[in-house]
């Protein structure tokens, strides 16, 4: 994985993508994004987080995206 800040252990959250090996997963910051929380309202209910890591929440799920392709059937 590219981005460092991006962390999977299947010990923690499921497994899911989380933040530098914290327990707030990607889905977590990309939900408050997608509920219209800010940066800064981000980082002050969880002041782990940097900015840095809020965008990289981002670039992750646009390569995600990206890497998406659609099967016809």
């Amino acid at each position: 994985m590219a981005n460092s800040r991006i962390t999977l252990d299947t010990g923690k959250r499921g497994g899911r993508p989380c933040i530098r090996n914290l327990r707030i997963s990607v889905y977590d910051v990309l939900d408050m994004l997608a509920e219209g929380m800010s940066e800064a309202d981000i980082i002050e209910d969880f002041p782990e987080l940097e900015t840095a890591d809020i965008r990289a929440c981002l670039a992750f799920a646009a390569d995600r995206e990206h890497n998406l392709y659609t099967v016809a059937v």
